[in-house]
């Protein structure tokens, strides 16, 4: 029997560990246990401002009966071994996004978590927003038609002080990539999430004026999905001063759009009652930026939402995860594929 309250820490307390930690605190059924940095100081600072017990050795920390969720908010490249760690402990693991970096640190981790019974969440609170379960709600429906078309923009904008901000930053080992990776994926999960899987890529990158990173600020990719329709993505961090990120869906019968939280076309060759309802809701227009020029300029509602919806499926109020392992290896999958085509020059299928 579940206890009445899960008990949640959080491993790395960087930017957005201060993210978690009130999305714990607005939970129902949950609450903020424990925090774990190797900094004692860091730890202790965190437990200061957000009231969590904190520790600097992780085996302590893990060895908690106590504690039932473990977030992790270390660097990308750095999610696999305390996952792994957490999991073979006997707690729920949330992962920030990426899941991992590459596919196979990426299927190590939901093994290990499978093999443990643990539940496996990777964050992309871009599924949880109106606008985009309406796109979905629409797909699923057939309002669309057959799609045919489909494009994502991510135009954001990072300074050098940003990536010289970390030592981990802007390298492939733990930042796993650049604007697609790290800021573009949100994008890329719903791409997959509301089209398909991808058959074929083909894509260019390059790094106009950023310095002392090894990843692309600056990427476009052509996608043929599976159904037949075809795709692009463009990325970057080195457009000024930053936009929200859109999304844009045509078909033979339809065409959808959102620009960050706000949907922008819902357009329908049979027109229903409902849409004139739901155009008038979104004709006022909530202006998010979503973290388009400032990291931490987001909501932590998304994160809420995904916490809550752990919480409800381990005590019992709902079934299933909607962004579980399984779903955060799509998202690495693909853009490592997108990768491995801008790298070689040529086009790379997906099986």
């Amino acid at each position: 029997m579940a206890r009445p309250k899960l008990n949640f820490g959080i491993i790395g307390l960087g930017a957005i560990a201060d993210k978690h930690a009130p999305a714990i605190h607005a939970l129902r059924g949950g609450q903020l246990h424990s925090c774990y940095s190797r900094s004692a100081k860091k730890a202790k600072a965190f437990s200061g401002t957000h009231g969590a017990e904190p520790y600097s050795d992780l085996k302590a920390f893990l060895a908690d009966p106590e504690l039932d969720v473990v977030t992790i908010c270390t660097p990308s490249g750095a999610h696999l071994e305390p996952g792994v760690a957490a999991a073979r402990a006997g707690k729920h693991v949330i992962m920030e996004k990426p899941l991992e970096v590459t596919p196979a640190r990426c299927t190590r981790l939901i093994r290990t978590c499978a093999a443990k019974r643990v539940k496996l969440v990777t964050i992309f609170p871009s599924r949880f927003k109106e606008a985009n379960v309406l796109m979905k709600d629409a797909l699923k429906r057939g309002r669309l038609g057959k799609p045919v078309s489909a494009s994502c923009h991510i135009r954001w904008f990072r300074p050098q002080s940003y990536y010289d901000s970390g030592a981990w930053r802007g390298t492939w080992d733990l930042d796993g990539g650049g604007c697609l990776m790290n800021q573009g994926i949100h994008n890329v999960d719903l791409f997959i999430w509301l089209m398909g899987d991808v058959s074929e890529v083909s894509a260019y990158m390059d790094r106009p004026t950023r310095k002392r990173i090894e990843v692309e600020t600056n990427l476009v990719a052509s996608l043929k999905f599976k159904s037949g329709a075809l795709g692009t993505i463009v990325a970057s961090t080195e457009i000024y001063p930053g936009y929200p990120k859109s999304l844009e869906i045509s078909g033979t019968k339809g065409s959808v759009a959102s620009v960050e939280e706000d949907l922008v076309t819902w357009d329908f060759i049979n027109a229903r009652p409902e849409d004139r309802r739901i155009l008038r809701k979104f004709a006022t227009r909530s202006n998010a930026s979503g973290g388009s020029s400032d990291p931490m300029a987001i909501s932590y509602e998304g994160h809420r939402l995904q916490f809550q919806e752990l919480a409800d499926v381990v005590q019992g109020r709902k079934r299933k995860i909607t962004c579980d392992g399984n779903e955060g290896l799509r998202s690495v999958k693909l853009i490592c594929a997108i990768y491995k085509s801008a790298q070689t020059g040529k086009p790379v299928k997906l099986i």
